[in-house]
C-alpha cells in the first residue's frame, strides 16, 4: 500500500511539473523584435537625429526620484537598444520613478564613438540638471542604470569628476551620480579581446588614439581606469550571459574594491544577456529591488 501511495504521489508531481511553462532565456533575434511602449515625451539635447531623451514620467505629485537609463547595443544602432528598455521605463514610471532614457550617437553614425558618444551622455545629463525643477525631479535620488555598452557609459558618467582638464571630455561640474547599476557590463576598454568578441568593434573607436596631452586614452573613457568613481555600484549578470560574462563584472569589482569603491556583484540563474533588460525575466525582480534600494524607496 505504501508503495502504491508513493507511486501516486510521484505521478502527481510529474504531471504538475510538466504542466508548468518554463521560460527559455531570450535570444538576440527575439530581443531585436521587442517594441516597447512610447514615452511620455521626447526631449532633444542636440541637433543630431540621435541626440534626444525619452522621458517616462510618473503620475501624481513629485518630486520624483529618477533613473537615468542607458541602453546597450554594442555602442551601435544596428543592435537596437532604446526600444528594448522602454518597458522598463514605463514600469518604473508606474511605480512613481521618473526615467530619463538617453539615446546617443553610436559608432555607426556621424559623430559617434570618441568623443561624440561620451559628449552626448554628458549633454543629456546636463539637460536633466537644467530641466529637473520644471519636471519635478529630485536629483538627490538618482541612479544610473545601463545595459551592456550602456553600462560602460553609466559607469563612465559616474566617474567623470576624475577626468583631467586636458581631456576633451572634461567638465568642471558634472552631474553627481551617487549610484550605478550595470547589467551585463563591458567596463574595461583595455580588454580588447572582450570588446572585439562581444561587438566586433575595435576599442580605439571608443577610446580614440593618443595625442599630445592625452597619452593615456583609457583615463577618460574606461571605467576600470577611472577608479575610484565614488558611486555605489551594483553589477548584475545573467548566469547564461555569453556577451558580457559574469567574470568581467567580477574582475572589475576586484579592482574597484582595491581602489576603495563600494561594489556588489549579482548573478541571476537561467538568464541571458538579453534577459537583463526584460521586465518579464528572472532578472527584473532583482534589478527592481536594487533600483528601489538605491533610491531609498521602501
Amino acid at each position: 500500500m505504501i508503495q502504491i501511495y508513493r507511486r501516486l504521489i510521484l505521478a502527481l508531481l510529474t504531471i504538475l511539473l510538466s504542466s508548468q511553462t518554463i521560460a527559455e532565456p531570450i535570444r538576440l533575434q527575439d530581443y531585436l523584435a521587442i517594441a516597447g511602449p512610447p514615452p511620455d515625451s521626447r526631449i532633444a539635447y542636440g541637433p543630431a537625429q540621435s541626440q534626444f531623451v525619452e522621458l517616462f514620467r510618473p503620475t501624481g505629485a513629485g518630486p520624483y526620484p529618477v533613473v537615468v537609463l542607458l541602453h546597450g547595443g554594442c555602442w551601435a544602432h544596428k543592435y537596437g537598444g532604446l526600444t528594448q528598455v522602454a518597458a522598463m521605463g514605463r514600469t518604473l514610471a508606474n511605480e512613481g520613478i521618473a526615467v530619463w532614457s538617453i539615446e546617443y550617437r553610436g559608432v555607426d553614425e556621424d559623430g559617434g564613438g570618441f568623443p561624440g558618444t561620451y559628449e552626448d551622455i554628458a549633454s543629456a545629463l546636463d539637460t536633466l540638471r537644467d530641466q529637473s525643477s520644471a519636471l519635478d525631479i529630485d536629483l538627490t535620488r538618482l541612479v544610473a542604470v545601463g545595459h551592456s555598452a550602456g553600462a560602460q557609459l553609466a559607469q563612465w558618467a559616474a566617474a567623470r569628476e576624475r577626468i583631467s582638464p586636458a581631456s576633451p571630455l572634461y567638465a568642471a561640474t558634472p552631474l553627481p551620480i551617487p549610484a550605478v547599476i550595470g547589467l551585463g557590463t563591458l567596463p574595461d576598454l583595455h580588454d580588447a579581446w572582450s570588446i572585439e568578441r562581444a561587438c566586433r568593434l575595435d576599442p580605439l573607436t571608443l577610446t580614440g588614439t593618443p595625442q599630445p596631452g592625452r597619452q593615456d586614452v583609457l583615463a577618460d573613457t574606461s571605467p576600470t581606469a577611472m577608479l575610484p568613481s565614488g558611486a555605489h555600484t551594483v553589477l548584475i549578470n545573467g548566469e547564461l550571459d555569453t556577451v558580457a560574462p559574469p567574470d568581467l563584472a567580477a574582475r572589475y569589482a576586484l579592482v574597484a574594491r582595491r581602489a576603495g569603491n563600494d561594489v556588489k556583484t549579482i548573478v541571476v540563474p537561467d538568464a541571458s544577456h538579453y534577459d537583463e533588460v526584460l521586465t518579464s525575466s528572472p532578472v527584473w525582480p532583482v534589478l527592481q529591488a536594487q533600483i528601489r534600494k538605491a533610491l531609498d524607496i521602501r
